[in-house]
């Protein structure tokens, strides 16, 4: 089964959103099934077969998330993520703007759902294979 050494060998590859096609499937070679992002801190719960399910520590200083969420705006900032525009942490700054609290990606439906502090799915994309 995999372990944070081997997600954080994975991720030191990504240096911007055009990255992250590749990065999933690293994710998947390693056995990870679907994950969760929680944009306050940072910090990732992953999940394997047979409910195994590890988590990661915080990565940065904790992110106010705005009580109302900015679809529209948030759309803008994931566009120029995607394109290379903003590393990580700038990416996470924005979505904590825009009301994002997690995202999670599901390697069976390759989507990458982002969600508001109510719970409410902000945006549905399809992951593009590499």
């Amino acid at each position: 089964m995999f372990n944070l050494e081997d997600i954080a060998a994975a991720h030191s590859k990504v240096k911007s959103g055009v990255d992250f096609p590749t990065y999933i499937q690293d994710l998947i070679k390693l056995g990870v099934k679907k994950y969760d992002t929680f944009v306050r801190d940072g910090h990732t719960v992953f999940e394997g077969t047979d409910k195994f399910r590890i988590k990661s520590a915080p990565k940065y200083t904790v992110l106010r998330v705005a009580n109302i969420s900015d679809k529209e705006r948030f759309k803008h900032h994931l566009k120029r993520h995607q394109r290379g525009q903003t590393d990580y942490e700038t990416f996470c700054t924005h979505s904590a703007e825009t009301g994002v609290k997690k995202w999670t990606v599901d390697m069976n439906e390759m989507t990458c759902t982002y969600y508001d502090k109510e719970k409410n799915k902000m945006l549905q994309e399809q992951i593009p294979t590499p």
